[in-house]
């Protein structure tokens, strides 16, 4: 059975409550609707290893969960730019179709990047009903967590506040790049012990953990990389998604830390 992009879309959009929304950045950012999907690759970002990856899958629909040309509104600032000139004509040449899938994915029942973390980490049981961002692990530790992220989220290290042996039962998945107030309120919003962020900032998180340890409320945070914190979730989307369009392949790429460790 042939499927369009569109039609692959509307299935993806429909699944999600409270979609589509006005203004979302959740969007087909290149290509023709009306095309013939050939293949899928589900993306944390659609980087230039990711497509060139999936032209040579074959694969015409890129579904990622972050921007394309470096900016979460598509605004027109970097139009004139050499790399994006070259990366839109690389898109262009070999007909890919982009779809940005960043709101909706994390308004998803449950949240579909959190899901596919919790999942890798094997925390199901440890979700609250009522607290979405939140695990209660028994017994958890700041050294055992740290571990334990190492190993299924494949960190070369762990960036770490907090003492190992320092308990860290209630933890807070605040994936991504939320802002640094955020983060600080969630510590009282949901009496956390530890976050778990993928970015932070780190003149604002940083020390309020910092002087919050010194006053004796003992606080971590344990700082994943804004990929590796939620690139999991994307991987999940290809057991969600392969269902509803069980006759086109789906390719899951991960694109791993941006930096490197010298």
């Amino acid at each position: 059975m042939a499927r369009t992009i569109q039609e692959v879309l509307d299935l993806i959009i429909a699944a999600v409550p409270g979609a589509p929304q006005a203004g979302s950045v959740d969007v087909l950012k290149s290509g023709d609707p009306a095309w013939e999907v050939t293949g899928i690759v589900t993306t944390f970002t659609a980087s230039m290893d990711v497509l060139r990856q999936a032209v040579e899958l074959g694969a015409n629909l890129v579904i990622t969960h972050e921007p394309t040309y470096y900016d979460h509104y598509d605004s027109d600032w970097l139009a004139g730019d050499p790399v994006v000139q070259a990366k839109r004509a690389f898109i262009e040449e070999h007909k890919l179709a982009i779809f940005r899938f960043h709101d909706y994915w994390h308004m998803h029942e449950p949240d579909g990047i959190i899901t596919g973390m919790v999942r890798v980490l094997g925390w199901e049981a440890y979700k609250q009903e009522d607290e979405w961002m939140v695990v209660v692990i028994p017994g958890m530790t700041v050294g055992k967590l740290a571990a334990s992220l190492k190993e299924k989220l494949a960190l070369p290290i762990a960036r770490v506040m907090g003492e190992p042996e320092q308990p860290c039962e209630r933890i807070g998945l605040i994936v991504g790049a939320m802002p640094g107030d955020f983060q600080i309120k969630a510590f009282e919003r949901w009496h956390l012990d530890a976050i778990i962020c993928g970015e932070t900032a780190e003149w604002q998180t940083c020390e309020y953990v910092r002087d919050a340890n010194a006053l004796g409320f003992n606080k971590a945070l344990l700082i994943a990389g804004h990929a590796k914190s939620e690139e999991e979730g994307m991987h999940y989307l290809v057991e969600w998604l392969q269902p509803k369009v069980p006759e086109l392949s789906i390719t899951y790429i991960a694109v791993g830390d941006p930096v490197s460790l010298l």
